[in-house]
């Protein structure tokens, strides 16, 4: 029996399911026990690597962040065969040194959203407390930032995403808190994301795109959406680039933190558990609760 192809989820914006570079391309429309994700997965073959593409907010950009069911998105490209995720984020820079259009791997994030779901274990029936400590995964961030410098890509390797909950841009008043807590990036989409790729056993990365400088950076205009636009238009090109190459070297998954998350981190009695909750979250804890 031939061994399957590394599978790779991506989650971004709409313009990425279109690459040139993919080849049997499918559409994939699933329902999870949490909902229908944003819209269909784009799978096809990128070399030698199966790719699973979720726009995270649909296809002409429908969804807000702070309405985007991110339990759903995670979960279907598990359900599709991902084995683990790259999340492409459009941020604005904290700091002097990242430009608007440069690319940051970054390696931690501070949570400042509000309204959100940010768990699968949010309703009576299973409790679960997940290590959360390093919340990207070392490899394949590591062969993210390579691939970005074989792109020719300006990369910064590690930094803190702060995310916030948005659809507004920040005051003045919170961009320079952000800052004096040594921020890298701010963005509105990786948390809840990061959180629940860690429950469902998925190890996650994230490319973040510096689109601006939010609103603290004396020396330039305020954030306006025409500015942002254009510069993500620039980084979309560039990121299907990273793609492509990180496609020809994606890491094995096997053994990392990420994929053993929930083994003892079940806190309820098996017994205690409804065949309801068991069935509807099967998909995350079947492995260890039949």
């Amino acid at each position: 029996m031939s061994t399957p192809p590394p599978a790779l989820g991506v989650i971004g914006g709409s313009g990425l399911y279109e690459m040139e570079q993919l080849t049997d391309v499918e559409e994939i429309a699933l329902m999870t026990p949490f909902g229908a994700p944003s819209d269909a997965i784009i799978a096809g073959m990128l070399g030698d690597t199966r790719l699973l593409f979720l726009p995270r907010h649909g296809r002409g950009h429908r969804y807000p962040p702070h309405r985007i069911n991110y339990r759903a998105n995670v979960l279907a490209l598990k359900m599709a065969g991902a084995e683990q995720i790259l999340s492409l984020s459009a941020v604005g820079s904290m700091r002097d040194d990242i430009h608007p259009g440069d690319m940051i791997v970054v390696d931690q994030f501070i949570d400042r959203t509000r309204h959100r779901i940010d768990t699968y274990f949010d309703e009576d029936g299973v409790v679960a407390h997940v290590e959360f400590a390093r919340p990207i995964d070392s490899k394949l961030a590591g062969a993210l930032s390579a691939a970005a410098r074989r792109a020719g890509a300006t990369v910064h390797e590690g930094g803190t995403y702060l995310c916030m909950e948005g659809p507004q841009f920040s005051t003045l008043a919170e961009s320079q808190l952000y800052r004096s807590w040594g921020v890298s990036v701010i963005g509105m989409t990786n948390l809840p994301e990061a959180r629940l790729a860690r429950e469902a056993e998925l190890p996650y990365a994230t490319l973040a795109m510096a689109t601006d400088y939010d609103c603290w950076h004396e020396a330039h205009d305020a954030v306006t959406v025409e500015a942002v636009v254009a510069v993500m238009q620039e980084n979309v090109a560039k990121a299907k680039e990273i793609i492509v190459e990180l496609g020809k070297a994606v890491p094995d998954p096997s053994g990392r933190p990420a994929t053993s998350a929930l083994a003892g981190a079940i806190i309820t009695n098996p017994d205690s558990i409804s065949a309801d909750v068991r069935d509807k979250l099967r998909p995350l804890i079947g492995k260890y609760i039949p």
